[in-house]
């Protein structure tokens, strides 16, 4: 069995970016793609420079083209384990083929925590969004719902407040969670917090227009956020022993490179902003960095 360079596990913007700069430095590399990204229902993707509303297919075909004219290697398929062996990994696929790499990049990414409110599915992407970063210009001038509680939804809010003033946190039926000084904030913005459960999004074709609650309120509402939060898309990086953050992120150095030795780490798994372009830029700088460490090793042996 021919051994990569480099093994890539996850097939969206980070991953692929590394890809693409890894066969331009004449790397044998693969990439190990499950196709079921985080964003997949996105209408478009917002701020990815010189792509203005690039929907998700799009930029993954495009980048997956892309990577292999570059002489990348793509298999579809999901990992099952890696084993460290020496100086090398073994990747096990769950249908039973093996791929052994000198380097692995872990670029999997994660998934995000619906909110149980029926008719989500219609407007996400759509009017319903969960990263303010991304959507949150969506949302000027537009009456928007939070929903969440505690510090999360109260930060939702606050980043929201740089686009519009019509706001109210709705914690579906869950206990609010805040504090005292979480209220004062919300105070001082005029933010209402509705505690009754949604019923239902009302939408047309996924414009939404109003949020039924529990309680017979009918919320005028244009758009809605969710603070609930995500988790890794695999355990890799745990099974791995790689160290991670409070908050579950996968801990790198400035070379990308985690706590295990020959382990890199790029995207949305990583700590930062959790937007398309930045993992594209993270897996570009990892990429460069593991040319150069496997340059450094060629030099050791000679």
């Amino acid at each position: 069995m021919s051994v990569y360079d480099v093994a890539i596990v996850g097939g969206g913007p980070a991953g692929l970016t590394a890809a693409q700069w890894l066969g331009r430095y004449l790397r044998r590399v693969v990439v190990v793609d499950s196709g079921d990204p985080r964003n997949w229902q996105t209408r478009g993707i917002n701020g990815y420079l010189g792509l203005p509303g690039v929907t998700p297919a799009a930029l993954r075909g495009a980048g997956r083209d892309e990577a292999r004219r570059w002489g990348a290697e793509l298999v579809d398929g999901c990992v099952e384990r890696v084993t460290p062996e020496g100086e090398r990994f073994r990747v096990l696929l769950e249908n039973g083929g093996t791929i052994e790499s000198r380097r692995l990049l872990l670029a999997y990414g994660v998934k995000d925590i619906w909110p149980d409110i029926p008719g989500l599915e219609h407007c996400y992407g759509e009017t319903a969004y969960h990263c303010p970063d991304c959507d949150g210009h969506e949302t000027r001038g537009k009456k928007t719902a939070v929903i969440g509680v505690g510090r999360k939804a109260v930060g939702l809010a606050l980043d929201l407040a740089t686009w519009t003033r019509e706001l109210v946190v709705c914690t579906n039926g869950l206990e609010p969670n805040l504090t005292a000084a979480l209220l004062a904030q919300l105070d001082a913005l005029n933010i209402p917090v509705l505690v009754s459960r949604v019923k239902r999004m009302v939408n047309t074709n996924g414009r939404l227009t109003a949020l039924e609650l529990e309680d017979g309120m009918q919320l005028d509402c244009e758009r809605l956020f969710f603070a609930i939060g995500h988790y890794p898309a695999d355990d890799l990086a745990q099974r791995l022993g790689c160290e991670r953050n409070d908050e579950g992120c996968v801990v790198v150095d400035d070379t990308w490179e985690t706590s295990v030795p020959n382990v890199y780490a790029a995207g949305d798994i990583t700590p930062g902003t959790q937007i398309a372009l930045a993992a594209a830029a993270g897996g570009a700088r990892a990429a460069v960095a593991i040319h150069h460490s496997l340059l450094s090793a060629k030099l050791r042996l000679v």
